[in-house]
């Protein structure tokens, strides 16, 4: 392995950008890159450096000042659908200095473009980890995280772009995913295509009846100006959702229970979810799948009333068109076809990402023949975009040993070494693992509906 004394890296005026040819190695030309101040929380001996790559791609690389010599590459959520700068890596590097503090090495990619796209994000992984190589040396390990939406993300890099080099070594040596949106675009997005037409049936503001109709898996016209402010506005004047309960009329709450529980969703993510439903679909049916309706609502039931007539005769019904559906499919769907161990770690009331999601991409490991190479963590939690620097020191440790020993542990065996992990990396004891715990099949909570190439 090439090892370079970072030190000796200050002054240097070049990086190396690459990219991912079609056989999937690396190639190469020269840019400028810059030693930065790192962002806030990252340990102040810590050295960032910043680099946009030939494609486009903002990247954040941070060599902690004592390197393990393992390297992690995070791959982020969202999507984002702002064009890509170099403040969203510097968020993620912050949100994620634990792997610094550890110290691994990270790199985080912007991601060459924004919107719902996954497979060049994956490919921008890629990149990443050969442009760390380039400038740093070949890692002892690499490991792939991918949190939220990147986890889907990261989960296709591992399926596309993780073939055995030369020397019989892969890019990435295993595989975390937190979180994670894991059910594929065909799947993950259908509780937002309920709520749409479940939220415009009982509050049929959205759009207003003094503004021009249009398919609501669309998501919003081209060229609409509502903003997300707004939205929230429409929001909260049907379902009093800003305001505490108790001030709420009585027409807002019956309002409100109507919505959350058609679709199964808790009341503080309600917006979140809506502004995914509209900007999110706008962005996939725009710009992904040119104009065509990847959604279904056909086969549905939605219970609960409006203003005494059902629920279930009164939202919108919608087919999906089969080629929107596969190109969906193409891009966002894991296949399973993951050789290197995976490990999730997943809160089980997280609110963004259903916990269910889990169930479908064992689903999916277990029919790519791969179910060996999965295990899944839950924890007692209720939050998203970060659980607790336990589970992800415990889950990254057991990780280690599966690949130092070729063994494959067991949930129960990693959830008792939680205590005495943290404990040697001083890190608080917030040991929540639940290793009995098993989620339930995501059509349980998501209704499955007919959708052109997409099994019931």
């Amino acid at each position: 392995m090439i090892m370079v004394n970072r030190r000796s890296l200050r002054g240097l005026g070049l990086l190396i950008a690459l990219t991912v040819g079609r056989t999937g190695h690396a190639q190469s030309t020269v840019t400028r890159f810059t030693t930065v101040a790192c962002p806030a929380n990252v340990p102040t001996d810590a050295q960032c450096h910043i680099a946009r790559d030939v494609n486009g791609a903002f990247i954040w690389a941070v060599m902690p000042q004592v390197w393990n010599t393992q390297l992690v590459v995070h791959a982020h959520g969202g999507p984002d659908l702002t064009p890509p700068d170099s403040s969203g890596p510097a968020e993620d590097v912050s949100r994620w200095n634990l792997w610094v503090r550890l110290g691994y090495a990270l790199v985080v990619t912007s991601y060459r473009q924004s919107g719902v796209v996954v497979r060049t994000a994956a490919e921008d992984l890629a990149v990443s980890r050969a442009l760390f190589v380039a400038q740093f040396g070949e890692p002892t390990r690499t490991m792939l995280h991918g949190q939220s939406w990147g986890a889907g993300v990261a989960a296709r890099a591992a399926e596309w772009h993780n073939a055995p080099r030369a020397n019989g070594r892969r890019p990435f040596d295993a595989v975390l995913l937190t979180n994670g949106v894991l059910g594929g675009a065909t799947w993950s997005y259908d509780m937002r295509m309920d709520l749409r037409v479940v939220y415009q049936a009982v509050c049929r503001n959205h759009p207003r009846a003094d503004e021009s109709a249009y398919p609501l898996w669309q998501g919003l016209p081209s060229g609409t100006r509502l903003t997300r402010a707004q939205l929230a506005d429409r929001v909260d004047a049907c379902t009093g959702i800003r305001r505490p309960a108790a001030e709420r009329t009585a027409e807002q709450a019956r309002n409100l229970a109507t919505i959350l529980g058609a679709v199964q969703i808790p009341e503080r993510t309600l917006i979140a979810h809506l502004n995914w439903g509209t900007w999110h679909f706008q962005d996939i049916v725009l710009r992904r799948t040119a104009g065509r309706n990847p959604f279904a609502t056909i086969g549905v039931r939605y219970p609960g009333q409006v203003e005494g007539r059902s629920l279930d005769s009164l939202v919108a019904r919608y087919s999906a068109d089969s080629v929107a559906v596969a190109q969906l499919a193409s891009d966002a769907d894991p296949t399973g076809r993951i050789d290197v161990p995976v490990l999730t770690v997943h809160g089980i009331d997280d609110p963004t990402a259903f916990v269910e999601l889990e169930h479908q991409f064992a689903y999916t490991m277990a029919k790519a023949g791969r179910s060996d190479r999965l295990l899944q963590l839950f924890t007692q939690d209720g939050e998203h975009s970060y659980l607790h620097d336990a589970a992800y020191v415990t889950a990254m440790q057991g990780l280690s040993r599966w690949l130092e020993t070729g063994r494959r542990p067991s949930a129960a065996d990693v959830a008792a070494s939680c205590a005495s992990v943290v404990s040697a990396k001083a890190v608080a004891a917030d040991c929540r693992f639940l290793p009995s715990y098993r989620p339930r099949p995501l059509a349980e909570r998501v209704p499955a509906r007919l959708k052109p190439g997409v099994p019931r």
